[in-house]
């Protein structure tokens, strides 16, 4: 008998522990929680009132008038200058003229055979004629020589291919125009090619002080 209680008592402490249970309280307070989490959630995220609704679109139609604007200003600069400078390239090409008149006329009067006669004073007065007549209609389409000798070097409009001494001048002055540069409005069409003075290098001025030293002597 002993033996069957004491079988009996161990049985039971060797039984699981029974699960613990949960109330239904418990499980609509979490509902509630949830619940009010989700509906603050909707109150964070409020739909715009349709005052809101309006700003927003005016502001849309105005940036896009803005964008138009600005297109069609942009459109009124490229109308005018295609107007303006459409034949800039013809231009260009068009005082190659020029300077094949100036090379004529430098091969004539380079030539002994002609020098000091009539024929080459009159082929001469005849291709100053063409080169005026020729930079008449640019004047009159806007293009315009630039004027180069005793002026100031202007990287603008003038582009130095040779320095020479000269110290009559002050450095930087042009003293030969080997090209004639021009411009098509206010734009450059091409700069002019020039020579520019500038000291009498010290060597060079030694040397002439010392020739004038055994002349004297």
């Amino acid at each position: 008998m002993e033996k069957e209680e004491n079988q009996n008592t161990t049985a039971k402490n060797h039984q699981e522990p029974e699960k613990e249970t949960t109330k239904p309280e418990e499980n609509l307070d979490s509902e509630n929680k949830k619940e009010e989490t989700a509906q603050e959630a909707k109150e964070e995220i409020k739909e715009p009132t349709p005052e809101e609704k309006i700003a927003e679109l005016e502001d849309k139609v105005a940036r896009t008038f803005a964008e138009m604007e600005n297109q069609r200003r942009r459109f009124e600069k490229e109308k005018e200058e295609a107007f303006e400078y459409g034949g800039y390239s013809f231009a260009k090409e068009a005082l190659n003229l020029i300077d094949n008149l100036e090379r004529s006329k430098q091969v004539l009067e380079s030539d002994e055979k002609l020098k000091d006669s009539e024929a080459l004073k009159k082929s001469l007065e005849h291709l100053d004629i063409i080169k005026k007549d020729t930079i008449s209609i640019f004047e009159k389409n806007n293009i315009q020589p630039i004027e180069s000798l005793n002026k100031k070097l202007d990287p603008n409009f003038h582009q130095a291919m040779m320095e020479i001494e000269d110290d009559t001048k002050e450095p930087g002055t042009i003293i030969q125009e080997i090209q004639k540069g021009f411009t098509i409005k206010d734009r450059l069409l091409r700069p002019s090619l020039v020579g520019v003075s500038k000291k009498v290098s010290k060597k060079e001025e030694k040397t002439e002080e010392n020739k004038e030293n055994i002349e004297d002597k």
